[in-house]
């Protein structure tokens, strides 16, 4: 995915959601993450979110916060840890989720 100028990531915290979906309830799951990127982008501390994946279901969306107490605040909201249990019920076979504070971040863009 392309770099959008301005977005320099050096010291947010990212959290990188890398899953597998199981390709059940297809537009139930895309009605959830409509709702949850909006969702998530009402919350006090959001930078934005970056999202792909490929024809097998594999995919890595990971969501970017100010600190580490933003990307905390966002787990425990209520209506998003609902999607969650959803999520492992429903329409994920798998997924890791890892947290990191980024110590360092460039973009290139071809013009």
């Amino acid at each position: 995915m392309p770099p959008r100028p301005g977005s320099l990531r050096t010291g947010q915290t990212a959290v990188v959601f890398v899953n597998r979906r199981n390709g059940n309830d297809a537009a139930g799951y895309a009605e959830a993450a409509t709702a949850m990127e909006a969702l998530a982008a009402e919350q006090p501390g959001y930078r934005g979110i970056d999202s792909v994946r490929d024809a097998d279901g594999a995919g890595i969306t990971v969501s970017w916060w100010a600190d580490e107490a933003a990307a905390v605040a966002w787990r425990n909201e209520a209506r998003h840890a609902a999607t969650r249990a959803r999520g492992r019920a429903d329409w994920y076979d798998c997924y890791e989720v890892a947290v990191a504070t980024v110590t360092r971040s460039y973009s290139w863009t071809r013009r």
